[in-house]
């Protein structure tokens, strides 16, 4: 079913309910890497209970399944993530019942195929109290350009300072590193079934791209912000190559007031940048 584009337009879905507790609030901080030194009490912190703390990348998976795309008409089979907003309006709580409201607001049509793009907004609201954060997902449907839509007017993505980076933080990654971060919402076989990722076209299955957002939303966590996730209100990037589990990731950092704009790269890999245009913002 191709794309109706005053169709997609109107998706939409309200109310949707979802809880979380410390449990989660662990198990996703894990999976992007925190508590490899359980004898590090700054990195125990997201880990353990006691006094603990919320990465504010998990944002992405606490409502995971909310949306209208179901009916979008899309083939999933040739979408990829393309970029991924997060706007924090308060940091999350290590526990909470929450409501997501979700909505397509932009569709571009890059022509017949060349693929299209398609932007989805959810506002996540503490049950009760007020707005929590707004994630804004763009996906890219390759498969389906060429339905009608606006050829201009697309997101463009933030820009990268021209000038060697203040700072290079490493993030490595490990071989079981998708199997651990799966358990919190995303359980595509393409980050744990071998067979599978080879029959898209991948020698090994590969790492999330959520799960390369918050390794490197870690990283700014572990050295900007001294381990103080709340300092974090902003965090958008766009994704441009997959990281193999086990990778060694290099996030490089500019800092200009409270604006850390950011690019990962592969070094083991003929230092393949798979995450570029990073923007995260600090409260101040």
């Amino acid at each position: 079913m191709a794309i109706n584009y005053d169709h997609l337009m109107s998706l939409k879905s309200t109310g949707q309910e979802f809880s979380y507790g410390d449990r989660e609030t662990m198990l996703y901080a894990l999976g992007v890497g925190f508590g490899r030194d359980p004898m590090d009490d700054k990195e125990l912190s997201f880990v353990y209970e006691k006094n603990l703390k919320t990465v504010p990348t998990m944002a992405t998976v606490i409502s995971w399944g909310a949306g209208p795309m179901a009916d979008s008409g899309i083939n999933y089979m040739m979408v990829v993530h393309g970029e991924q907003k997060l706007t924090l309006h308060r940091p999350l709580p290590v526990a909470a019942q929450i409501t997501a409201d979700s909505r397509i607001v932009g569709a571009w049509d890059k022509g017949e195929g060349k693929g299209a793009i398609i932007v989805t907004e959810t506002v996540i609201s503490e049950k009760g109290k007020d707005k929590l954060c707004t994630l804004e997902s763009t996906i890219f449907a390759r498969g389906d350009g060429g339905f009608g839509g606006p050829r201009e007017g697309a997101p463009t993505p933030h820009q990268i300072p021209d000038r060697a980076p203040d700072q290079t933080v490493e993030a490595e990654t490990k071989p079981d590193q998708a199997l651990l971060y799966r358990l919190s919402g995303d359980r595509n076989p393409l980050h744990s079934d071998p067979e599978f990722a080879k029959a898209v076209g991948f020698d090994k299955p590969i790492l999330h791209g959520l799960c390369t957002y918050g390794t490197c939303c870690r990283a700014i966590i572990s050295s900007v912000c001294d381990y103080d996730p709340t300092k974090i209100t902003g965090f958008d990037v766009r994704f441009s190559a997959p990281v193999i589990p086990g990778d060694k990731i290099a996030v490089d950092l500019w800092k200009d007031g409270n604006t850390i704009s950011f690019r990962a790269r592969v070094p083991g890999r003929g230092d393949a940048v798979v995450i570029n245009n990073g923007k995260c913002t600090l409260a101040g």
